[in-house]
Order: structure tokens, then sequence, then C-alpha cells
């Protein structure tokens, strides 16, 4: 099981995707390896990763200069120059730069998360497309029985068997048929410009893939590894975050220094005196002693703990509920296509014979084709619940295996 994602930047030439069908694994890819998506991760860590330069940045010197007449002579004049420092000496920069790191690496784990939301939805227009495709196929295949059948009536028809109404009966079918093919071409085409929309492919061949998935990993095996998802590591850096701003906020008792220093020059018009002028700061935190600060940092570390239990809870839950429902469905498509599906052609050679024989009618016929196109799509229908319960299972994993 893989808790991010890790991506192939390298891109197949436009020229191979007339010849090359295009796989899940392939899809996915290209969706995360599109351009517009990289800037989007990559502004959200450089945002972050400015606030910790900021962070981690001294406060600029203060340049002053003075100028005053001493004992209110005008003849005697004393300048000063100062350049003054402030200095941090209860440690608050540092936890402010720690907890700006922490800032970075949530972002970074929120990215990764954002990837694998990108890759669970590729993954479902995939598997649309997979299913609108699969289903034409077995819609065409329903059509064309009818030129069978119009074969048999024909030699009914010769022989005086046949009426008028099987003729007319006959060809509505077919007109319905066509009309099914046409709606589902439509949807096809429509899932198609969506998966092309995601992974930004120039054009989509026919795809390669299984609708049917593989079993899902256990979810105990999951559990024991489920703090390392992204989203709730991106909620614990955070909560990690607020705990050293809060620790910040505490020192807020303790003021910062500011020390100055100078060349100061004294003139009375006859001599000239020169010396170094000294001066220290220290604001008292009398009123403000960043209670504020600490009160905000204190209830953001509550917030964000909060939301990675609950997140970890409903996780946790959904995980056992999902684990039953993807084994489930996976168990009933499978035993669906391997007695309800495997019983259809010898059911359709049954029907044929009958009719052919003169021992059943053509709606009996035209019914048994219309039972096995349900049947057929059925199986395809459980075959694309039980892919997109895995692929929301892979996604509370925090995996993209296919």
């Amino acid at each position: 099981m893989r808790f991010t994602l890790s991506v192939c930047l390298l891109a197949l030439p436009l020229a191979a995707w007339a010849q090359t069908p295009l796989t899940e694994a392939e899809a996915v890819r290209l969706g995360l390896t599109r351009a517009d998506f990289a800037d989007l991760e990559r502004g959200a860590v450089q945002a972050a990763e400015a606030d910790l330069l900021a962070a981690g940045l001294f406060p600029n010197p203060t340049l002053s200069y003075s100028r005053e007449s001493v004992d209110g002579s005008p003849d005697t004049v004393e300048q000063t120059w100062m350049l003054e420092q402030a200095f941090d000496i209860s440690g608050r920069r540092g936890l402010h730069r720690e907890a700006a790191s922490l800032r970075v690496a949530a972002v970074t784990a929120g990215n990764a998360s954002r990837q694998l939301l990108m890759a669970a939805e590729i993954r479902r227009s995939f598997h649309e497309v997979l299913f609108r495709q699969e289903t034409i196929r077995v819609t065409e295949t329903w059509a064309q029985r009818f030129a069978r059948v119009e074969g048999m009536v024909g030699k009914l028809a010769r022989a005086g068997e046949a009426s008028g109404y099987d003729r007319r009966r006959l060809a509505r079918e077919r007109q319905t048929a066509e009309a099914r093919l046409a709606a589902e071409r439509a949807e096809l085409d429509r899932s198609l410009a969506h998966l092309v929309a995601l992974t930004g492919a120039p054009e989509v061949p026919l795809l390669k893939g299984e609708l049917l998935p593989s079993a899902p990993v256990p979810v105990e095996t999951v559990l024991t590894s489920l703090d390392q998802r992204p989203d709730l590591q991106a909620l614990s850096r955070r909560a990690e975050a607020a705990d050293l701003e809060g620790r910040a906020a505490k020192r807020g008792g303790i003021p910062e220094v500011t020390v100055g220093v100078g060349p100061k020059y004294v003139d009375n018009g006859i001599t000239q005196d020169n010396g170094v002028a000294l001066s220290l700061s220290v604001p008292l935190p009398v009123f403000d002693r960043q209670q504020a600060g600490q009160q905000r940092a204190v209830a953001e570390a509550l917030q964000a703990r909060a939301e990675y239990r609950l997140a970890k809870s409903r996780a946790e839950g959904d995980l056992r509920g999902l684990n039953r429902q993807a084994e489930g469905l996976r168990a009933t498509a499978i035993d669906y296509r391997s007695r309800a599906v495997a019983a259809s052609p010898e059911l359709l050679r049954i029907a044929e014979t009958a009719y052919q024989g003169g021992e059943s009618s053509l709606l009996e016929l035209l019914d048994a084709y219309r039972n096995t196109l349900e049947t057929e799509t059925t199986a395809l229908e459980l075959e694309k619940r039980a892919r997109d319960a895995r692929i929301e299972y892979d996604l509370l994993t925090g995996s993209v295996d296919q």
C-alpha cells in the first residue's frame, strides 16, 4: 500500500497515442503531470516557504540622527548618530520558524492528499469510459442478432408461417436497438470528453483495463498505518505548529531588548569633543503580554487536534464499511457473471431453435434476446459498482493501487 504518489515526469510521444491503448495507470500519470496541476501544488508550497523565510528573518536595524543645543546656547551643538538593533532573548523567533516549517510540511501533505483525490477522479472517469465502451459492445451484439432473426422470419414468411405483425414487430425492435445504441454512444462521448479534460491527453484511444477490480487490501492491514494518510498528516502538522505558536506566545512576558550604539559630537565653536553613545531600551510588558496570541494558538491547536481525531475516527468506520462493500460487490459480480451470463448462450440457442421449429413465437425469441442483453448489462453494472467501491476504498487508505 502506498501513501504518497510518485509521479514519473516522462511523457509518451504524441504519435504513440495513435497505437497505444490508454491504461488506468497511464491516465493517472498524465493527469498528475499536467503543468497547471504542478503549478497549483508548487504555488501552495512556495507560499508556505515564504512564510518560513519571513519567520526566520531578524528585524531590520534602525539608524537615527539627532541634533540639539546644549544648555540653551546656540554656539554649543550636540550631534548623535545611533544604530539600533532589536534582539529576541525569549526564543520566540526560533519557535515561530519551527511552526512555519511544520506548516510547509502540512502544505506538502495537503498536496499529496490533493493528488490522491485527483487520481481517484481520473480512475472513476477511466472506468466510466470503459463501462460505456463495454455497454456499447453488448448492445451492438444485441442489435446484430436482428440480422439473424430477419433471416429466420424471411424463411418462415416464404413458407407462409410468418405474419405481417412479426415483420413489423421486428422492425420496431430494431429501431429500439438503434436508439439505445445512439444514446449509449452519446454517453460515451461525454465520458471521453471528461477523461480528456482530466488527463490533458491529445486524444483518447480505446482503453485497456478491467472493470472488475482485484480483492482490496485487508482492512486491518490498512488501519495499522492509517496515521500516515496525507490528509491526517496535514492535520497533525497544523496542530503541532499551533502548539509551537502557543509556546511562543507564552513567552510574551519576556520583551525584546533594543541596543543602540553610535558616535556623538559636541561642538562649542572653539573645541570639538567626540565620544560614543550607547542606548538600551526594553518595553515593559505591563498590559500586552501576548495573551491574545496565546489564546488564539491554544484554540487553533485544539481545533486542529479535534479535526484530526474526528477525521481518523470517521476514516476507520468508513474503511470497515467500504471494505465489506468492495468485497461483497466483487463477489456478487463474479458469481453473477459465472452463473447468469455463462448460461445465456445456451438459453439463446434453445430460444432460436424453438422459434425455427415453430414451437415458440417471435415475441418469445425477442424476449430471450432482451433478457440476454439485460443480463450482460447487469453484469457490467455490478462490476462497475465494485470498481467504484474499490476506488473509494483506495482513496481512504491513501493509495492508488489499481
